[in-house]
């Protein structure tokens, strides 16, 4: 299969407020050598808590902020050299889905003009595309979301929760991508729209055939929607494959740790928290070392390395841990 988006040893640090008047102010290394391939119809899932680097990830691959490092090439092309011209021009064929359905939409502009929007900044002036053009593209593209092309004269206070996220859907296809990068597309939404607006993006890509990068911190998302998952923790991969190996063998202490947060609707099983953050003595060891129950001596002086594990499934499978076979096979600390 053809390879739509490439990310390349991407590296990125954000500069924080000066502490002092003298010396260099402090960094933040958000992402810290993240490479991966998406393939053209497919769907991958970035998973991982608050702060671990998704939504850095995203905007970089939307080319929204530049890499410090490393490069996103879509479709062959390294964004960070096109021009700005062309660069525009790209956007047509990778959009964005935000978190948020109450703030992405503008409420001042009703639903014809925010989802007919990218049509008007691909052709570079409002007047190159007529009227009635646009008028039939956003209301096929409404139809196609679920909704009705009278909708088009709405504004956004009009439409409930999953009704703006179908709206920002609809603006996000309507240059026809080829790429859709979804920020936690449904954490904002009720468990049942949430559950609506899913099986839109599933029908979607079985129709259109778009690509998906979903951000979520939510497992059980992700293994309805994406082909392959990536679990980041602090801005690096610690584990990747499908969401069938992830579920069934996953094989690094911080994806259990996910796995083992989640909601269970079983009488008597409750969730186990997050594990808190514990000060051990580590230089340049693991990044999850301070976390971790498995932790031994050489966790604390030896980066574990993104590594192919044989976990006799028949899939592809990488985990970055010492004792990733041991996890795998269910080994707990006494």
């Amino acid at each position: 299969m053809t390879v739509l988006l490439e990310v390349d040893r991407l590296v990125k640090h954000y500069t924080l407020p000066r502490q002092r008047l003298l010396g260099r102010p402090p960094q933040v290394a958000a992402l810290q050598g993240v490479s991966f391939v998406l393939q053209a119809g497919r769907s991958l899932g970035v998973v991982g808590e608050s702060g671990s680097g998704k939504s850095t990830l995203a905007r970089l691959v939307m080319a929204l902020e530049p890499p410090t490092a490393g490069a996103v090439r879509f479709d062959g092309l390294d964004l960070q050299s096109l021009a700005p011209a062309a660069l525009r021009r790209a956007r047509a064929d990778f959009q964005m889905v935000f978190q948020d359905p109450f703030g992405s939409l503008d409420p001042r502009q009703n639903v014809g003009r925010i989802v007919a929007e990218p049509l008007t900044a691909r052709s570079g002036r409002p007047g190159s595309t007529s009227r009635a053009e646009q008028q039939a593209q956003v209301g096929a593209m409404l139809d196609a979301v679920g909704l009705r092309a009278a909708d088009a004269g709405k504004y956004p206070h009009e439409f409930s929760g999953g009704q703006r996220q179908r709206i920002a859907i609809a603006r996000a296809l309507v240059t026809s991508p080829r790429l859709i990068v979804a920020d936690e597309p449904v954490s904002a939404l009720d468990v049942s729209v949430q559950a609506q607006v899913l099986n839109l993006m599933q029908d979607l890509q079985d129709r259109l055939g778009v690509t998906y990068l979903l951000i979520s911190h939510d497992l059980a998302v992700v293994d309805r929607v994406c082909d392959g998952v990536l679990v980041l923790y602090q801005g690096r991969i610690v584990e990747q494959g499908s969401p069938e190996t992830l579920f069934q063998a996953a094989a690094h202490p911080y994806t259990r740790a996910l796995m083992d947060a989640l909601p269970r609707a079983q009488p008597g099983v409750r969730r186990q928290p997050l594990a808190p953050v514990i000060p051990v003595a580590a230089s340049g060891g693991c990044a999850y070392a301070a976390r971790c129950p498995l932790r031994q001596a050489q966790c604390l002086v030896e980066p574990p390395r993104l590594r192919a594990l044989n976990l006799g499934l028949g899939q592809t499978h990488h985990a970055a841990c010492h004792r990733a076979e041991q996890v795998q096979a269910g080994w707990a600390p006494a």
